[in-house]
């Protein structure tokens, strides 16, 4: 999975998708999908902050101990399970448990008829197509930067420089 594949740009889309569709036939009625939509916008952005502060705490770690940044990822999860979260290919599941979880306590939702596995069908979709884009994006920078050495400090500036090009050009 692409690093930083959920963005604080994304997550109302994501949150008005996902409120669509677990609303659907009734498998969770509310009273104002307003306040459901802010609920899991609350979850995703609070992945979003939990998964900064496990890149800062890594990159912090790879400095004191004077490590490449091809070990980014190696001190991210290191961080992130002594934090009991999951990031790279465990996130998903991970924030549809924490949606889930949102759910069953939430004030603004009066009741749940769907199965725990419908309703994390229903609202993967949204993560999965964020992930498949962002994948797509990272496969195209990484395909033209072949020629910087990944995990150096001027892979990393190349990196943000030419997907925010792309993004741009691209309308994300």
């Amino acid at each position: 999975m692409a690093a930083m594949w959920l963005h604080a740009s994304k997550i109302k889309h994501i949150a008005n998708q996902m409120v669509e569709l677990i609303t659907a036939d009734e498998a969770v009625e509310c009273e104002d999908k307003n306040e459901v939509r802010t609920d899991i916008e609350s979850v995703l952005q609070q992945y979003l902050r939990d998964e900064q502060e496990v890149t800062e705490k890594a990159r912090d770690m790879m400095a004191a101990r004077n490590l490449p940044g091809s070990e980014l990822f190696k001190m991210k999860k290191l961080v992130a399970d002594q934090r009991k979260l999951r990031i790279g290919d465990e996130a998903i599941d991970y924030i549809l448990d924490q949606l889930l979880e949102m759910l069953m306590h939430s004030n603004n939702v009066a009741e749940v008829f769907a199965e725990d596995w419908e309703l994390r069908r229903r609202m993967r979709e949204p993560l999965r197509a964020q992930v498949a884009q962002e994948e797509t994006l990272h496969d195209e920078v990484r395909g033209r930067l072949k020629h910087v050495e990944e995990g150096t400090q001027l892979w990393e500036v190349e990196y943000r420089r030419m997907m925010e090009d792309i993004k741009r050009r691209k309308g994300l």
